[in-house]
């Protein structure tokens, strides 16, 4: 099987009983350090092999639009479907979700992940890169920071985009699905990159971005506990 990389350091381990934007300020830091590699193991007979993937938008709006007509929703959807399929070719259950999905209320998973992408209007030359987060009120909170730290690592090797800790906002860390879903499921949100800078990389280099969540994801439900 496949070695997985997760960064654990004390910065990281500190920043699991931390809640908000400091918490992925830490688990930034963090991914500067050494890293450990570890093997993934097994599922546990415990827990159950069914992921959750919201597309974001799906069945709600069209997200954002770029000016030639490119939808956020077209992007966050392929991407799921994509990562959908090599799940299922993994052996695991996986449930693409909508936005407003009935499905999420009372949801019960390993894991929720809810994917989306950033702006497709000019900001500066600084708006590239990749942001993860949890409910700012988890009730998993030592088991959804370990699922932010692990998408957080594979994501950015995988697509070599930088983790914008200081950016992530309110409607990430109180986005509506962590409200809906069973308490006891782990969950994240992931803003794949921007819709403008990163468009070549979230379109024609999708592969990187779906090979990022995977192994993410993997790195969550396999890896050493």
């Amino acid at each position: 099987m496949r070695t997985l990389i997760l960064l654990l350091f004390p910065e990281l381990l500190i920043a699991a009983f931390l809640g908000g934007r400091e918490s992925y300020r830490r688990i930034s830091a963090a991914l500067s350090g050494h890293p450990v590699y570890i093997t993934a193991q097994p599922l546990s007979p415990s827990r159950s092999p069914r992921v959750g993937l919201v597309a974001g938008h799906l069945g709600h709006d069209s997200g954002a639009v770029c000016a030639d007509g490119l939808t956020e929703v077209e992007v966050n959807t392929a991407i799921a479907r994509e990562v959908a399929r090599r799940l299922e070719a993994l052996g695991y259950t996986v449930d693409i979700l909508e936005e407003f999905d009935a499905r999420l209320h009372g949801y019960r998973a390993a894991a929720l992940l809810s994917i989306h992408a950033d702006s497709c209007e000019y900001i500066n030359e600084l708006a590239t890169g990749f942001k993860v987060a949890r409910a700012q009120a988890d009730m998993v909170p030592e088991q959804s920071d370990r699922l932010v730290a692990c998408l957080v690592s594979a994501y950015g090797r995988s697509t070599g985009l930088r983790f914008h800790a200081d950016s992530i906002t309110y409607d990430m860390t109180d986005y509506h699905a962590f409200r809906e879903i069973a308490p006891e499921t782990p969950a994240a949100i992931i803003e794949t990159g921007f819709l403008y800078l990163d468009r070549e990389l979230l379109t024609r280099g999708r592969e990187r971005v779906v090979e990022g969540i995977v192994e993410g994801l993997r790195c969550f439900l396999e890896g050493g506990e």
